[in-house]
C-alpha cells in the first residue's frame, strides 16, 4: 500500500522488501528535469510501525525458535534446508529449530508447505513442541522420558506447552506411563492449569496440586458434582477415583460415592449410592465393556443354585502369561466379565456373582420398582461377619438366596452370611427410566 507524501526537492530512494529476496531492492523516484515540480512528489512505503486503521488478514505465522539447530543442520545453505524439511531427515525436534529461520529469510507458512509438505499448522506443533521438550532436557527429565517423546511425541508435547517448566516434566512422565494419546494430554493440561484457580472449591484441598493425576481426578471430580444424571454422575466419581493418587483424595472421592461427605451433604443417588448405604447400584452401559482398558473376570452362580453355587465358585482367579491368560484354580462353566469399577478391582480372592431373575430379591419396595429386570450381585466371601448396620450381606433365607441389611439380621440373631455385597449390576438398557430412588429402599 502506497501514500503520498511532500518531500524536499531531492528525490528520496526507498527499498521495495520482497518475502522472497534476502536483501531489499531500491527503489527510486524519477523526475524529468525538463519540467520542473513546484513541490516534487515521491513514493513511500507506509512504515510497518504505524498500521493502517483497517484491520487486515495477517496470515500464519510460527513463533520464533528458542530450540539451537543441531551441529549437522547449521552450516547448511536454504535449498538443502528445505530438503531436510521436505523428506523429514533425522528426528522431528531437529529438524524443527530450520522452520523460523526460513521464515526470517522470507518464506512464508503457506510456501513452506508448498516446498516441504509441512502444513503451517503443523510447522507451529513441531517448533513449540520442540521448545517445550528443550525445556524438558534444561529441566533434567531423565533419558527414557526424552527418548519416549523422541518418537513422534510432537503432539503430546505441543498440548502441554502452557505449563510451566516444572509441570511440564511432571506431565510428561505422567503421559509416559499412562500411554495418552493427545486428546488425554490437552484434557490434563487443562486440569492442571485450572486447578489454581478452582481454590475455595468442594474438595479442593484434598487435591495435590504437585501431581498431575490428582489435578485430573479434581477436574471429574468437579464434573461428577456437575452432572445431573446420576448414573453418569457415579460413573465419573469412580473415573476420579481410579486415576486419583494421594490417599487424601482418594478418601474423599470415596467419601463422595458412599454418599458421606463429612459435610451432611448425603449424595442419594438413583440407581447408585444412597444415604448410608453401603453398596453402589450400578447399570452397564451399552458398550461399557467394549471401551474399558481394565475388566475383572468373576465367577458366576445362580440364585437357584442356593448356597452351593456360592461354596463352590472358585476363590482365586489369575492372569498369566504375555497374553493374560485368565486360569482359576478350579474349573467353573459360568463367568462373566465387568469394567474394573472400584468394589469389583478391590476384590482379592473370594469374589463372586449371584445371577437374579429379578430384582425381588433385594431389599427395596416393588410396589416402586414395578419393572422386573434381571440382576447381578457381586460378593466378597472373604468378609462373611455382619459387621455393619447399613451393610448388606448375601444369605440363605428360607431356602433362597437373598440379599438383607445388616440391621435386620442382627435383629434375627444372624451374625454371619455367604459374603458382604459390594455392588449391584443392572442390565445395559436404551432407556434409564425409573431409576432405584432413596426412598425405595426399607
Amino acid at each position: 500500500m502506497l501514500s503520498l507524501a511532500l518531500n524536499s526537492p531531492k528525490p528520496t530512494p526507498t527499498f521495495l522488501h520482497s518475502p522472497f529476496l534476502s536483501s531489499p531492492l531500491p527503489l527510486t523516484s524519477h523526475h524529468r528535469p525538463n519540467k520542473p515540480f513546484r513541490k516534487p512528489i515521491s513514493a513511500t512505503l507506509i512504515p510497518a510501525s504505524k498500521p493502517p486503521s483497517q484491520k487486515l488478514y495477517q496470515p500464519f505465522r510460527p513463533p520464533t525458535s528458542q530450540s539451537p539447530i543441531p551441529p549437522q543442520y547449521r552450516n547448511l545453505d536454504t535449498e538443502a534446508r528445505l530438503d531436510v524439511l521436505s523428506n523429514r531427515l533425522g528426528l522431528w525436534f531437529e529438524y524443527a529449530p530450520l522452520i523460523p529461520p526460513l521464515i526470517l529469510e522470507g518464506f512464508a507458512p503457506s510456501t513452506l508447505e508448498e516446498v516441504t509438505g509441512i502444513s503451517g499448522v503443523e510447522q507451529n506443533r513441531l517448533v513449540v513442541a520442540a521448545q517445550v521438550r528443550e525445556s524438558l532436557v534444561q529441566s533434567g527429565v531423565d533419558e527414557e522420558t526424552l527418548e519416549f517423546y523422541d518418537k513422534g511425541g510432537a503432539e503430546l508435547l505441543y498440548e502441554i506447552r502452557l505449563l510451566s517448566v516444572n509441570q511440564r516434566a511432571a506431565a510428561a512422565r505422567y503421559m509416559l506411563e499412562n500411554k495418552f494419546e493427545p486428546s488425554d494430554a490437552q484434557e490434563l493440561a487443562r486440569a492442571i492449569k485450572d486447578f489454581p484457580r478452582r481454590r475455595g472449591d468442594r474438595g479442593w484441598d484434598y487435591f495435590d496440586y504437585t501431581i498431575p493425576a490428582d489435578c485430573l481426578a479434581f477436574m471429574y471430580y468437579r464434573q461428577a458434582l456437575e452432572n445431573r444424571d446420576t448414573e453418569s454422575k457415579i460413573s465419573v466419581l469412580q473415573k476420579a477415583l481410579s486415576v486419583a493418587v494421594s490417599e487424601p483424595a482418594k478418601a474423599w472421592v470415596t467419601k463422595e460415592l458412599d454418599g458421606n461427605d463429612g459435610d451432611g451433604e448425603g449424595q442419594g443417588r438413583d440407581g447408585g449410592v444412597v444415604d448410608g448405604v453401603k453398596v453402589p447400584v450400578v447399570r452397564l452401559n451399552l458398550g461399557e465393556i467394549a471401551e474399558a482398558t481394565v475388566v475383572a473376570v468373576l465367577p458366576v452362580c445362580g440364585a437357584g443354585e442356593r448356597d452351593k453355587g456360592v461354596k463352590d465358585a472358585p476363590w482365586e482367579t489369575g492372569c498369566k502369561g504375555d497374553f493374560g491368560i485368565v486360569e482359576a484354580e478350579k474349573d467353573w462353566r459360568r463367568w462373566v466379565v465387568l469394567p474394573a469399577w472400584e468394589p469389583v478391582i478391590g476384590l482379592k480372592r473370594g469374589g463372586v456373582v449371584v445371577a437374579f431373575s429379578d430384582a425381588r430379591a433385594l431389599p427395596w419396595r416393588v410396589n416402586r420398582w414395578y419393572k422386573e429386570e434381571a440382576i447381578l450381585v457381586v460378593a466378597d466371601r472373604s468378609r462373611k461377619e455382619v459387621a455393619a448396620d447399613d451393610g448388606f450381606y448375601l444369605v440363605l433365607s428360607e431356602d433362597e438366596l437373598k440379599v438383607d441389611r445388616g440391621s435386620t439380621l442382627k435383629e434375627k440373631g444372624i451374625q454371619e452370611s455367604l459374603g458382604t455385597v459390594v455392588i449391584v449390576v443392572r442390565p445395559p438398557r436404551e432407556d434409564n427410566d425409573s431409576e432405584l430412588a432413596e426412598e425405595d429402599w426399607e
